[in-house]
Parts: structure tokens; C-alpha cells; sequence
């Protein structure tokens, strides 16, 4: 075993064999925790609700920000064969409440920051809070008090139950058939998604800068983990506490999404230049679109270490290596091993390379369901191939190029825009630090495209602006996918991951328009 791939690995394993080995370098409560007390903290809890009464398979919901409890949390549940949601911290008690009794919740899991919203959530049996009191729920301090920290027994692979994060409706949960394997095999299955992104075993540090929440930071929290890099876990995104970051704890590894790459760019040249980042080795970015020209500048910035990969929460699809990226500029890579993708037309037939269409992707068996939603499943598979509601074309040498949703797409004269290609020229002006390009129904285009726009600092909307920013568009694109007319926002609607909630803009214009 020279290879340091062939080393045994995982927490479990590394808690055993290298106990005091670093897991923890640094979180908001201020502690650093081994691998050894990592995961005696882990068995305290499975303990601590077998004890009320919750069994394997059973669904464990958790509202926790981003600190040691959440990583605690998700470990018990993957060593008790629970399915765990991790559930936004930010979203509104109702949301939380359809969410919990759409999964089935047997346990709920909170901060109590968060009393007034998943807080306010009832009809779940068994309710923990944490940091602090919220009626109705048991302390988590009493919950544990009694229970040992030794390996439980009956141990279980768990599963996450991931809802997608309802950027054009209500959420989805994504249901995967609960694995009949002990926890280390899980734990094999990290480490070969580890390696697919070349984090090194036993070198270096993750850090943790996006919300602990989502799906895509968590993966790659974890594979880290499971390959022995301990993590850097930062409560909240801060720019220049990220570059310190890098610098203090040698940071090689790390997941991000464009939104973060955005406020990195926009620190003063000096404080950019003022911290080390040349540990970093592979920072992996997806959850939403980066346009070209901020990635290029962040590649210019760190070097070739900006990975990125497409797929959703229903499966992982490509990857972006760095090189493949500089050479074809615009990829979201070629397809993982064991994963195909198609471009169809309206009638499921396959299109050519350079042709866009609907991008399908294909593991050879339906490998999940919407949880209690057969019509939406159905939907969204063609025999084994599933869509995530993509347009694309593939080139001659197999690389994907994602254009936009499908559900995005503006018919304006019969004519097809893609917002994104709109949204891509406008990140290139230098007064324009975000905007969204949305559709409005228009009596005689049918569709009329019209940008918001949320001004760089120092700059002031005008109708000169405006007039500038739609001139500079119809120098790059053909005329039927400029804006008719550019709106200026104060901010643009996201998810914590960067998604554009064109929905919302959507509504709102058209309700506007209407009136």
C-alpha cells in the first residue's frame, strides 16, 4: 500500500487508528476536535435518540448554521441509518413545516436562533434544540445527558434526503433507495469522489465557506473529511476572512459558488494581494452559473485550481478540470465514469454535436424518485436518462456547454433567448455587478426581454445608464436578444448558493404589468 489511495480511510476508520489525527481546525464555536472525539460525539447522539424512540430509517430533520453540530449531527445519522434533511436556515416556518411533514419526520433537530421559524414547527415527535431553549423542545445537553460516547451497536449507512432548493416551485425531495451497508462503505464511496477531485489523503485543509446546508458544500465537506484533511468551517462568508483563512491554515481544498467568486474579486487590489493562496490545490464551484470572464479572472488570481462540476442533488454528471476549462472556455467538462449525457429534442430523438437541446443525463438505472410525487418523476425521465431541466450541446470532443433552465427560456418574435448568454455579456460591463434578464409578456412579441440590473459600488442608475447598457448589448448579440429595457435593483434575489429566484422576478413584473 505506497499509494496513499490505498490506504484504509474514513472517519470511523481514522477515529480508531489515528484518534488523534485534527478533524476540526477551526469552527465558529471556537473549539478543534480530533478524529476520536469527532466521532465519540457522533455515538452520543445516536444513543441519545434510539432512546426516544428513533429507529433506522427514520427521517431526522436539522436546522443548524454552520458549526461543529450540523458535521455531529449528519455523522450520527450516517452510522444509525437515519435519513437526514438538512433544512435551510432561512426559510420560513412554513416552508419548514411542509418540508417536515413531507419527508415524515420522526426527529427535529434546532438552533435556537432559529426558534421563530423551524422553532415554530409542531407534529414532530421527537424535537432537540441546541444553543439554547425552545418551547417544546428537549435541550440537547439533556437529550445526551446519560448516554454514552462509545460505538453503538447495529450500526447503519444513512442517507441524506435532499430537497432541491425550489428556484421555479416548491421544493422536491429526492429519494434514494437507504443502502443495506455498514458505514465505512459509505465512507469507500467519499473517498473515490475525493479522489475524483484530487483532494489529497492525510494533506493539507478543507475550508467550509458556503452554507453547510446545501447538498453540494456537504459532499465535499465530507469527502474531505473522509480522506483525513480536517476542516476550516467559517460561520458566515466573509472575502477578506477567506484569503486570511487560506494563508493561517494552508487551506488546499475547498467548495464554492460564483456568488463567492464575485466578492473575492471585489476587494481592493491590495488586501487581494496581501495573503498567501499559493496551498490552494482544488477549489470546486457549481449550485448556479459563473460567467466566463469572473472565472477567468479567478483562474488568473489563484492558478489552475478552479474545478467545477455539473449535475443536481438527483446525480453528479461532468467535471471541469482546470486545463480542460482554459482550452474550452465555457464547459461544464465531460461526463464522470459511468454517467452518459444526451442532447434531445422536444421528441426524445438525440441531437448532433454543436445542436442545443434538452441535456439528459444517464447511469445506466433510475438511481432515485421524487419522494411522493410519481408525476414529477415521471416527468423528468426518459427510460433511464433523467433531465434537470437544462439546455445544452455537447461539442466534437464530448464537453458539455450548459446554455440556460429551459423553464428560463424567452420566445420573443418566435425567436429563442437564452438569458444566461444575455446575463454573460452584461457581467462583462464594468457598472454591472449582477443581473437577472427575465421575460414579461408583451402584447406583441409575446415575449419581451427585459434586464435588472444591480449597479457596481459607486455607480448611480440614470436613463443614460440604461440607454449605455443596452447599446453595449447590441454590439455583441443580435438584436431580438437585447433588453428592451434595463430595470435597476438595489440586489437581485438569490438562494444561499447563488441561484438567480427568476421566478419571484417574474411574478412580480408580470403582476406589475398587468395592473
Amino acid at each position: 500500500m505506497n499509494h496513499p489511495w490505498d490506504r484504509p480511510l474514513g472517519v470511523w476508520y481514522l477515529a480508531e487508528h489515528h484518534p488523534d489525527l485534527p478533524a476540526v481546525a477551526r469552527c465558529p464555536a471556537g473549539e478543534s476536535l480530533t478524529f476520536a472525539e469527532l466521532a465519540a460525539r457522533a455515538h452520543r447522539r445516536v444513543h441519545a435518540l434510539r432512546a426516544r424512540g428513533v429507529g433506522r430509517g427514520d427521517v431526522v430533520g436539522m436546522a443548524l448554521p454552520n458549526d461543529v453540530d450540523i458535521l455531529v449531527w449528519q455523522l450520527a445519522a450516517a452510522e444509525a441509518g437515519w435519513r437526514y434533511v438538512t433544512l435551510n436556515p432561512g426559510s420560513p416556518a412554513a416552508e419548514v413545516a411542509s418540508i417536515a411533514e413531507h419527508a415524515g419526520m420522526k426527529a427535529l433537530v434546532v438552533h435556537a436562533d432559529y426558534a421563530e421559524r423551524a422553532g415554530a414547527v409542531t407534529g414532530v415527535p421527537v424535537r432537540v434544540s441546541v444553543g439554547g431553549r425552545i418551547d417544546g423542545f428537549v435541550p440537547q445537553e439533556d437529550a445526551l445527558h446519560g448516554h454514552p460516547v462509545t460505538a453503538p451497536p447495529d450500526r447503519a449507512a444513512g442517507a441524506p434526503l435532499v430537497y432541491t432548493s425550489g428556484t421555479t416551485g416548491r421544493p422536491k425531495g429526492i429519494w434514494r433507495d437507504m443502502p443495506d451497508v455498514a458505514p465505512d462503505v459509505m465512507a469507500d464511496a467519499m473517498k473515490s469522489f475525493a479522489h475524483a477531485f484530487r483532494f489529497r489523503p492525510l494533506e493539507g485543509a478543507h475550508l467550509v465557506s458556503a452554507g453547510m446546508f446545501h447538498g453540494g458544500c456537504q459532499v465535499f465537506y465530507l469527502s474531505a473529511l473522509h480522506v483525513g484533511q480536517p476542516l476550516v468551517i467559517m460561520g458566515a462568508f466573509d472575502a477578506a476572512e477567506t484569503l486570511r483563512l487560506i494563508q493561517e491554515h494552508r487551506i488546499t481544498t475547498g467548495y464554492m459558488v460564483p456568488t463567492q467568486f464575485a466578492r473575492l474579486l471585489r476587494l481592493p487590489e491590495d488586501v487581494k494581494g496581501g495573503f498567501d493562496v499559493s496551498s490552494l490545490e482544488s477549489i470546486v464551484h457549481s449550485a448556479a452559473p459563473c460567467p466566463a470572464e469572473l472565472k477567468k479572472r479567478m483562474l488568473d488570481w489563484w492558478g489552475p485550481v478552479i474545478w467545477e462540476t455539473y449535475g443536481g442533488t438527483e446525480g453528479a454528471a461532468t467535471i471541469a478540470k482546470p486545463h480542460h476549462w482554459l482550452a474550452k472556455p465555457g464547459t461544464v467538462g465531460r461526463p464522470i465514469r459511468g454517467m452518459t449525457v444526451k442532447i434531445l429534442d422536444d421528441d426524445g430523438n438525440e441531437l448532433p454535436p454543436g445542436r442545443v437541446g434538452a441535456v439528459y443525463l444517464d447511469g445506466g438505472g433510475r438511481g432515485f424518485r421524487y419522494h411522493r410525487d410519481p408525476g414529477q418523476t415521471a416527468e423528468v425521465f426518459r427510460g433511464t436518462a433523467f433531465t434537470l431541466g437544462d439546455a445544452g450541446h455537447l461539442d466534437e470532443d464530448g464537453f458539455l456547454f450548459i446554455v440556460d433552465r429551459i423553464k428560463d427560456m424567452i420566445i420573443t418574435g418566435g425567436v429563442n433567448v437564452y438569458p444566461a448568454e444575455v446575463e454573460a455579456v452584461l457581467a462583462a460591463h464594468p457598472a454591472v455587478l449582477d443581473s437577472a434578464v427575465v421575460g414579461v409578456p408583451d402584447p406583441e412579441w409575446g415575449e419581451q426581454v427585459r434586464a435588472l440590473v444591480q449597479l457596481s459600488p459607486g455607480r448611480a442608475p440614470s436613463a443614460e445608464l440604461a440607454a449605455e447598457l443596452i447599446a453595449y448589448c447590441r454590439e455583441r448579440l443580435a438584436g431580438q436578444k437585447c433588453p428592451r429595457a434595463v430595470e435597476f435593483r438595489e440586489e437581485l434575489p438569490r438562494t444561499e448558493t447563488g441561484k438567480l429566484l427568476k421566478r419571484l422576478l417574474r411574478d412580480e413584473l408580470s403582476g406589475r404589468d398587468a395592473g
